[in-house]
């Protein structure tokens, strides 16, 4: 009979992990806006396989392989910048909150600028509580097809992260203005 229930406990804990390992899925084709020109649509695609990588599928070869440019310029004041600073940060940053996620709400797009509005959260189980977590709005600026500038502006939402904005907003970590 041990046998038996050790076998169930191991089977509950492995689909555990595999749920606890679940992301958010952008869906371009539910937030895409019938307006936007060929080159507006390829540039949503571009940040949205981007964002989909880097902030909820935490695969940092792949964004590093696809998207490292000497070119990306952060203006995130607290992020390093250049693609290998962002993908670095958010390495560390996943290994303290490895259930992470950017639930992106809408998407706008004019030229060569696209801006998500999100949801971004630490555990999964505040994913969907819009009293948790924090509000976000990224601009990307592309360039012939490459990312090559970010903007964000970030609002927590909950106590936690107000607090932990003001502990980890301090460290200057670029010498790009904000603007």
């Amino acid at each position: 009979m041990s046998k038996f229930i050790v076998a169930l406990l191991l089977t509950v804990a492995a689909h555990t992990s595999v749920f606890a390992k679940e992301t958010i899925q952008i869906d371009l084709s539910v937030l895409q806006k019938t307006s936007w020109t060929e080159r507006e649509q390829k540039n949503a695609e571009i940040i949205t396989d981007f964002v989909q990588n880097v902030m909820n599928n935490h695969n940092f070869d792949y964004v590093l392989e696809r998207y490292n440019d000497s070119a990306y310029t952060q203006h995130n004041r607290n992020l390093p910048d250049k693609m290998t600073g962002l993908v670095g940060f958010l390495e560390e940053f996943v290994e303290d909150y490895p259930d992470y996620s950017y639930d992106v709400k809408h998407i706008y797009v004019d030229g060569d600028y696209v801006i998500f509005h999100s949801h971004a959260t630490l555990n999964k189980d505040d994913r969907g509580n819009d009293q948790k977590g924090m509000n976000i709005i990224d601009t990307w600026r592309l360039e012939n097809g490459r990312i090559v500038e970010h903007w964000d502006s970030i609002q927590a939402l909950d106590g936690f992260m107000r607090f932990y904005s003001l502990i980890s907003g301090g460290t200057i970590r670029n010498d790009n203005g904000v603007f």
